[in-house]
């Protein structure tokens, strides 16, 4: 047997799925496209979670369009985190050029144009679905690791939750958990000592300027209502596609803590509420990470930990969750070790640095006999990429050099007219974008404060009566017993001077 055909044999075992799969392109051997060895990822695997690194221009976006068309086309919902903001072109038509044409050809892929059903959602002021959450919602645990606090700062934290659920006022925003710090340091001091046990205010002050740093990141307006509800992440259109929700985060690329306070929440508020699905046919949602090396960075011991457990857990649930990113070193090894797809696009070696990261890359991948896996991904073209997956028996699937398919959608961002027309029509648009202020801890904790104010600084006549005698009546009550005796005494005289007379 040749090289070419063992070769064939090989991909064509190694990517063979009896259940229903999507197609990412054709395989490569020797820089030539192989028809009829097709890459094929099992839709039951693809809550193994997965990482597509590449350096930039290579393909990444391209690549995630891909799996979010394929996976829309079989009912599955995406929800994109997308930081640059070249992906919505997704929700309009692509174009019949030669170039795509040609490329399908050799692989014997048909190609078609489409568009898919999209949802605009955003964390900041851009146009779009509003996604909120209230403190509440994210309890005292994930709240102190977000805000990178010790234990003893967390400890105070849970006292604060505990405080608030026992007088049943809601936190809703960072006004109110600002305005309950202030309280308990204040004007209900005593209060809290009481119930509660001391509180030091040097610790109440670290974490009143950690709330203020997260505020200035843009997290006054992401808490608060109307709380985003995960069911809306998961509709299908009339046509029996899976809606790919896209989150437009082109101006908080300078804000991680926000980012990650999201992303961690969005995670963990999705595996609370989904029922466990264990070994399905299809995943019931998938997550795309955008740029993700900006989670990690900036992330905690803390942080990266509660990441680490939730992305080992979540796929019980039914939820695959990709990591796009440069380097694939810029992913915990923790975290790394979970990921069970990797598509892997062209790195660049412009230092002793960058080879150094190569190397490593390389050592991620399985070790194969028709590739020198190193000197390769520094050769890969514009849409190609090294890919190994899971197989329907989990099985890791062999290293193959990829020509991957191009999107059936737009392969660039829409314009404002076109934004503002999904917005119109978007029904979810209408359900959240209304913001909501109803009474919690913060008008809570202000009439109690007015009251007790009022109460300190009553006029005279609407003071209660009292049984202590006023100040004047006891000088009054004091001069009528002088007087008394003094008439007393001069009768007195009076009697005894005539007695003695006689």
């Amino acid at each position: 047997m040749s090289k070419k055909e063992n070769f064939i044999q090989q991909i064509n075992e190694g990517y063979l799925s009896r259940g229903e799969s999507i197609t990412l392109g054709g395989a490569i051997l020797d820089g030539e496209t192989i028809s009829d060895a097709f890459v094929k990822i099992p839709l039951k695997t693809l809550n193994r979670h997965g990482l597509i690194a590449g350096a930039t221009g290579t393909g990444k976006t391209k690549t995630i369009q891909v799996l979010s068309e394929q996976l829309s086309s079989f009912g599955i919902p995406v929800l994109m985190m997308d930081i640059k903001g070249d992906f919505s072109g997704v929700a309009k038509e692509g174009e019949e050029k030669d170039f795509i044409k040609e490329r399908h050809t050799k692989m014997n892929i048909p190609y078609s144009i489409s568009s898919f059903p999209v949802e605009l959602l955003s964390l900041s002021k851009q146009d779009g679905v509003r996604l909120r959450s209230t403190v509440s919602e994210f309890g005292p645990v994930l709240f102190s690791r977000i805000l990178d606090l010790n234990d003893t700062q967390a400890g105070v934290v849970s006292v604060i939750f505990k405080y608030c659920d026992d007088n049943k006022m809601p936190l809703l925003d960072l006004k109110d958990i600002k305005k309950v710090i202030n309280y308990i340091t204040d004007e209900g001091k005593d209060e809290i000592e009481e119930s509660y046990g001391k509180i030091s205010t040097s610790t109440t002050g670290t974490i009143l300027r950690k709330i203020i740093e997260l505020e200035q990141q843009g997290g006054d307006l992401f808490f608060g209502e109307l709380s985003f509800e995960i069911d809306d992440l998961l509709r299908i259109d009339e046509n029996g596609k899976g809606y790919i929700n896209i989150i437009r985060l082109t101006d908080i690329q300078d804000k991680p803590k926000l980012f990650s306070t999201f992303m961690l929440s969005l995670l963990a508020e999705i595996y609370q509420q989904m029922p466990e699905k264990g070994d399905a046919d299809q995943p019931e949602l998938v997550i795309f990470i955008d740029e993700a090396h900006l989670i990690f960075n900036e992330a905690s011991k803390a942080l990266l930990e509660q990441i680490e457990t939730i992305v080992k857990l979540i796929r019980s649930k039914g939820i695959g969750v990709y990591f796009i990113t440069q380097n694939p070193m810029d992913i915990p090894s923790g975290v790394l070790a979970q990921l069970g797809l990797k598509i892997q696009h062209a790195l660049r070696a412009f230092t002793a640095n960058d080879r150094q990261a190569i190397k490593q890359s390389a050592d991620n991948y399985p070790t194969s006999e028709f590739y020198k896996t190193d000197e390769v991904l520094t050769s890969l073209g514009i849409g190609e990429a090294f890919v190994t997956a899971l197989s329907e028996k989990g099985i890791p699937t062999p290293l193959v050099a990829t020509m991957m398919r191009a999107p059936m959608s737009r392969m660039d961002v829409l314009t404002d007219s076109e934004i503002e027309e999904i917005n119109s029509k978007s029904k979810l648009v209408k359900k959240y974008n209304e913001v909501l202020d109803r009474e919690s801890a913060y008008e809570m904790l202000n009439k109690k404060i007015e009251s007790a104010q009022e109460q300190a600084v009553l006029p005279e006549e609407k003071k209660p009566e009292s049984n202590e005698p006023s100040t004047a009546s006891v000088v009054t009550k004091s001069v009528l017993k002088v007087v008394t005796s003094a008439t007393f005494i001069r009768g007195a005289f009076g009697i005894l001077s005539k007695i003695f007379k006689k």
